[in-house]
């Protein structure tokens, strides 16, 4: 099988596998390290390049085209929230995003929701818009 095949059926199957889900949950650094790790596991295997001949991530995904699959995941989670907020309010994901529970979180440090990794990416960019629409 030539190479651009073999990065047909990458792209069919293991992307859509690694991406199932990934539109509603929240990325740890350790899966996303994970998730880059098993892509270049399949990419190296690919064009049979091993980590003995010290090839860098980067080399590798421009010989392949292939994008990293940690900034797919993130452009597919923007999308997903895009699609949320242009839905009515009487639809379950829409109310899921505006859900605010009454009373106290737990103790100890906060757990990142899904709402709060949009409200940290636009501080660094300096977009001030909000996933909840105000």
């Amino acid at each position: 099988m030539n190479k651009e095949t073999k990065l047909r059926i990458h792209n069919i199957t293991a992307k859509a596998a690694l991406k199932f889900g990934s539109e509603a949950s929240v990325l740890k650094k350790r899966e996303e390290q994970r998730l880059e790790a098993a892509q270049m596991k399949f990419l190296r295997h690919l064009l049979r390049i091993t980590k003995l001949d010290k090839e860098n991530n980067q080399c590798i995904r421009q010989k392949t085209g292939a994008q990293n699959i940690v900034k797919e995941i993130k452009q597919y989670q923007k999308k997903w929230l895009q699609h949320v907020q242009r839905m009515d309010t009487n639809r379950l994901p829409k109310q899921a995003l505006l859900y605010k529970p009454k009373g106290r979180r737990n103790i100890g440090r906060p757990r990142k929701r899904w709402r709060d990794q949009f409200h940290l990416e636009d501080q660094g960019t300096g977009n001030t818009s909000s996933p909840s629409g105000t």
